[in-house]
């Protein structure tokens, strides 16, 4: 049985919503994100798109590109209230559903043909969520999540596409090379060094070739770029939550030491997010005291995988719960309410230098191993 993938993505989410509470925005080029000059744009609209501004961006150089936007602060528990009304009214209605970001799901509906035509329900169910919601969202329907994805994309904004089985190739031989997931910045030079800009001349090219330039990042390229993908939707609430504990060897007061734990604890579970492509919605600390009571505090926040951000709220929740001025023998850190999905710059403190290092710490770990590079703490 051919199988019936189909991606959704709500378009321009963070300023969809910003609209949808205040309609005087609608129309006019959106920044959302940090209103410092060292913040970074977690969404734009298309209206400021068309001056060059991107998510990502520095929010400087967003306004020296358009100095008419108007830039929004914004409120992710909010979005991650409409995410969730999205999750639900899909969840609701499809047999298999993953949750690939705040604003983004994959949906497995095949065999539904026998009941429903396939193209029929996505229409449908596109069309009551944006009744329900009044949300914008646009679809992809195809055999398989790249071509689905890739479709979606070239549907928006607002719109829906279908590619026929077995047309794969065809619908993305014209595309630009961008197009393809797993293509960034450094990989997409690489390939314009060789002359290649277009789908269609890596579908030509035989599979070794490109292995043997990008290694077996190439093998996957090639195959994505035949329009060939077999991964499966996977329910994004297979994993409930991560932790960590640590037990002094002796009890402690030292607040250093306190912290220095906290924050190798946050940054190590954070690390792990991200290699699993995880995000978390609440943060749970635990103190032990040296006459064994034990004392829980919870705080919910948007979907983050950022060790800046869970450290900060850490430390929030410590100062709360660290009342009786006991020795402490143990302390934990639990992160749960897990969703599929990779990191949504944070509106407010996100930098462009944080960013960077994140990425770069990173990269050093998944090579030599988490110990090889750790953060450092100020005193």
């Amino acid at each position: 049985m051919e199988r019936q993938i189909v991606h959704c993505d709500l378009d321009t989410f963070f300023v969809s919503v910003e609209r949808l509470l205040n309609p005087s925005l609608v129309g006019k080029p959106m920044l959302v994100g940090g209103t410092s000059d060292r913040a970074v744009v977690a969404s734009c609209s298309y209206e400021a798109r068309r001056f060059g501004v991107h998510s990502a961006m520095p929010m400087r150089l967003a306004r020296q590109l358009c100095p008419e936007a108007v830039v929004v602060r914004g409120d992710m528990e909010m979005y991650s209230r409409y995410s969730g009304m999205v999750t639900e009214i899909i969840s609701e209605r499809a047999p298999l559903v993953e949750k690939a970001s705040v604003d983004e799901h994959y949906l497995d509906i095949t065999g539904m043909d026998r009941f429903y035509g396939c193209w029929q329900w996505t229409q449908e169910l596109r069309r009551r969520i944006m009744q329900e919601t009044g949300l914008p969202i646009s679809f992809g329907l195809s055999v398989n999540k790249t071509v689905s994805k890739i479709a979606t994309g070239e549907s928006k904004p607002c719109g829906e596409k279908r590619v026929e089985g077995g047309s794969e190739k065809a619908f993305l031989a014209p595309l630009s090379i961008r197009k393809i997931p797993m293509i960034g910045e450094k990989t997409y030079m690489q390939l314009r060094n060789m002359g290649i800009s277009r789908v269609a001349t890596l579908q030509q090219m035989p599979q070794l070739s490109l292995q043997k330039v990008l290694g077996a990042h190439g093998s996957t390229i090639w195959k994505k770029a035949n329009g060939l993908d077999d991964t499966p939707v996977v329910p994004y609430h297979e994993r409930k939550s991560v932790s960590k504990e640590h037990t002094f060897e002796k009890d402690t007061i030292d607040m250093h030491r306190l912290r220095k734990r906290l924050l190798l604890m946050i940054d190590e579970l954070a690390f792990d997010l991200r290699q699993d492509q995880k995000l978390t919605s609440c943060l749970t600390l635990k103190i032990r005291y040296s006459n064994f009571d034990t004392h829980t505090k919870q705080l919910h926040l948007p979907y983050t995988c950022s060790e800046r951000l869970l450290y900060e709220r850490t430390m929030e929740l410590f100062g709360k719960l660290y009342t009786r001025r006991m020795l402490i023998r143990l302390i934990g850190v639990r992160l749960s309410g897990l969703v599929s999905g990779h990191h949504q710059v944070h509106l407010f403190e996100d930098t462009e230098t944080e960013l960077n290092l994140s990425r770069a710490l990173d990269t050093i770990r998944s090579r030599y191993g988490f110990r090889s590079v750790t953060r450092g703490i100020c005193l």
